[in-house]
């Protein structure tokens, strides 16, 4: 969408160990990323570390940039740039308006927002989104996809969701709060709790006998890929067990949002274990008192990260009727169906690329009002 664009907005990955500073035009970075170790027990020294890595980058540019846009941890006041209470980041406590602070800094806007957003509209405006509707015009369908569902799975259980391309923050910014959910095993708990990485390494422990507190996703990839030492069927359930709870989440958001999923984030890489558990929850039969029986989901689900199942989704099963008391005949969209897919972009990249296009339309609005 914004592939030609000239403008310029400087962008920030903020991680719990590093911050990543860089500027992005056309889609495109256009700088060499400047990483710089980052600082969450003080306040003055991280503004200041803020401060310093954005004109780091101003330096570097061709022409002045339009805005500073980037993901910050929550919970927060996105709408207005206050972060609140970091857990990771001690020395935000009561709320710190962080994006007031870099306007007045640098005198262009400053938008915030969470990881998952950020990460969906992304994938909505310049990855999963676009190809899939390319793959589509290509195969002569007519169809287009204009809602997205961004999942991420690492540390937490994160969502974004697009909704006819506009990003849906809600009212309080708590749009795509999928973490939350009730918990599909523990109904007590929230989904996060089984949807992240200490959801994995826990059911590891549980199924192996075998303490996995100094395990990472990776190591647990590994024993499941039979490279490593261990249990190596607990190894493969682990990460099955946490996609069969993260459809279980999907399954909701899409009977409110219809549209295509997309899922990104740390532990994706063992995808080919989380996939089949997604995909077996996401095509579960539901019931009622009277005994009759319904899918859970209104569309047929397809896996769009194996190619057969992609061109099995290309393919129309669409058909004509004829009007009553017309010669005239209608198309019926009689096949509902959507896909799931492992980003092509990765996390990282995607949530850049949302967070310069979240920018741009922010002030494309503005400049329009």
């Amino acid at each position: 969408m914004y592939e030609s664009d000239k403008r310029i907005v400087m962008t920030l990955d903020a991680g719990g160990t590093n911050f990543v500073f860089s500027a992005i035009q056309g889609c495109q970075e256009i700088v060499e990323p400047i990483c710089r170790p980052a600082v969450s027990d003080n306040l003055e020294r991280c503004l200041l570390l803020l401060v310093e890595g954005f004109k780091e980058v101003e330096k570097r540019l061709p022409n002045p940039p339009v805005a500073i846009s980037f993901a910050f941890p929550g919970p927060a006041d996105y709408e207005h740039g206050i972060i609140g209470d970091l857990p990771n980041f001690p020395s935000f406590r009561g709320g710190v308006a962080l994006g007031p602070y870099l306007e007045e800094q640098f005198g262009i806007p400053v938008y915030i927002n969470n990881d998952g957003n950020l990460f969906a509209y992304g994938e909505a405006l310049a990855g999963f989104l676009p190809e899939v509707n390319q793959r589509l015009k290509e195969a002569g369908s007519n169809r287009v996809y204009k809602n997205l569902l961004g999942i991420t799975l690492g540390t937490g259980f994160g969502a974004g969701v697009v909704i006819d391309n506009r990003l849906l923050t809600g009212d309080n910014g708590s749009g795509g709060d999928v973490w939350i959910m009730r918990n599909k095993k523990y109904p007590e708990m929230i989904a996060e709790e089984s949807v992240s990485i200490r959801a994995v390494k826990r059911v590891y422990q549980e199924l192996s006998g075998v303490d996995a507190s100094a395990l990472t996703p990776k190591d647990i990839f590994d024993i499941a890929e039979g490279k490593a030492e261990g249990n190596q069927q607990a190894a493969i359930q682990s990460f099955n067990e946490l996609g069969e709870m993260a459809g279980d989440g999907i399954i909701r958001a899409l009977n409110i949002v219809d549209g295509m999923v997309v899922i990104g984030g740390g532990v994706v890489g063992a995808a080919k274990y989380i996939l089949p558990g997604i995909m077996q929850e996401m095509n579960r039969q539901i019931g009622t008192f009277a005994g009759a029986s319904f899918p859970c989901l209104q569309m047929e689900v397809f896996n769009l990260s194996d190619p057969e199942s992609f061109e099995a989704f290309l393919k129309e099963k669409n058909k004509m009727v004829d009007v009553p008391f017309s010669d005239k005949q209608v198309p019926y969209a009689c096949h509902k169906k959507i896909g799931i897919a492992v980003s092509s972009l990765g996390a990282s990249k995607a949530i850049a690329l949302g967070a310069y296009s979240f920018a741009l339309a922010q002030l494309d609005l503005s400049n329009n009002a």
